[in-house]
C-alpha cells in the first residue's frame, strides 16, 4: 500500500475539495464488513474502505494532473437507476450538516446525489438538525438557512418532500407556521425516548406529519473520526487539515416490494485555508 498510499497523500496535498462516495454498499462484496454494530461504525468502515480502494487505483495520469477537487469512490459499486425503472424506485436520503455553516452544503449534497444515482430528482430529503454549540438549545434560526435551501429545491422539482429529524413539538410548529414548505415528516430518536410523546403525536396527526424512527448517533460523524479514518487510510498526509462538510445517505426502495435496491454514503470535506 505505500506507492499507493503516497500517491494519494501527494494528491490530497495539493487538492482544495474531497467527494468520496462508497457506491452501492450492497455491490461491496468482499469489502462489506459482516455486521457493523452501529451506524457510525459502518460510516467510519466505509469511508476507510473507499479510500483504501480509490488510493489502490490512481492513474499515472490522475497523479501528474494534481486535480484541485478528487472524486474518491469504489468504482465497481457505482450503480446509476435505469431511467426505465425510476417511476418503480423510491429514492430517500437524510442529509448531515457536519462541518459547514453554509446553506449551500444542502444544494451541494442533493446534486451530487442526482448525479451519483442518474436521477432527475430526490423523492425525500430529511434533514438532520444542524450542529450548534454545547449548551445551546436547537432554534428556529439554526435550521432556517437550510430549510430555505430545502424549499428551493422543492421549488425547482429537485426533490419532492421534505422532512426533519429531532424536533420536538415546539420546535416542529415553530418550523411548520414559518415553513413555505411544510415539513411532511419528523424522525424521531427511539434511543431518546421509548414512546412518541402525546403533545408529538397529536400536532403531527392535525398537520398531516408522518412521524418516523431512526437510531442514528446525535452526532453520526465527527471531524476528529473523519480525520481518524483519513490519517489509518492515508498515513503520509496531515489529516488534520481536513473537514468534513456533509454527509448524505441515500437508499433506493422497489415501492412494490420494499425491498432495498441500492445504499450508500456521499461525503464533501474541504482542506482547511484553501
Amino acid at each position: 500500500m505505500g506507492t499507493d498510499s503516497s500517491a494519494a497523500g501527494e494528491l490530497l496535498a495539493r487538492a482544495s475539495t474531497l467527494h468520496l462516495q462508497t457506491g452501492n454498499l450492497l455491490n461491496w462484496g468482499r469489502l462489506r464488513k459482516k455486521c457493523p454494530s452501529t451506524h457510525s461504525e459502518e460510516l467510519r468502515d466505509c469511508i476507510q474502505k473507499t479510500l483504501n480502494e480509490w488510493s489502490s487505483q490512481i492513474s499515472p495520469d490522475l497523479a501528474r494532473e494534481f486535480p484541485d477537487v478528487l472524486e474518491c469512490t469504489v468504482s465497481h459499486a457505482v450503480e446509476k437507476i435505469n431511467p426505465d425503472e425510476r417511476e418503480e424506485m423510491k429514492v430517500s436520503a437524510k442529509l448531515f450538516i457536519v462541518g459547514s455553516n453554509s446553506s449551500s452544503s444542502t444544494r451541494n449534497a442533493v446534486d451530487m446525489a442526482c448525479s451519483v444515482l442518474g436521477v432527475a430528482q430526490l423523492d425525500s430529503v430529511i434533514i438532520a438538525s444542524p450542529p450548534i454549540e454545547d449548551g445551546v438549545n436547537l432554534s428556529l434560526k439554526h435550521l432556517q438557512p437550510y430549510w430555505e435551501e430545502l424549499e428551493n429545491l422543492v421549488q425547482s422539482k429537485k426533490i419532492v418532500a421534505i422532512g426533519t429529524s429531532d424536533l420536538d413539538k415546539t420546535q416542529l410548529e415553530q418550523l411548520y407556521q414559518w415553513a413555505q414548505v411544510k415539513p411532511n415528516s419528523n424522525q424521531v430518536n427511539l434511543a431518546s425516548c421509548c414512546v412518541m410523546p402525546p403533545d408529538l403525536t397529536a400536532f403531527a396527526k392535525q398537520f398531516d406529519i408522518q412521524l418516523l424512527t431512526h437510531n442514528d448517533p446525535k452526532e453520526l460523524l465527527s471531524e476528529a473520526s473523519f480525520q481518524e479514518a483519513l490519517q489509518e487510510s492515508i498515513p503520509d498526509i496531515q489529516a488534520q487539515e481536513w473537514v468534513p462538510l456533509w454527509l448524505l445517505r441515500y437508499s433506493v426502495i422497489v415501492k412494490s416490494r420494499g425491498i432495498i435496491k441500492s445504499k450508500g454514503y456521499i461525503l464533501q470535506a474541504k482542506r482547511r485555508g484553501s
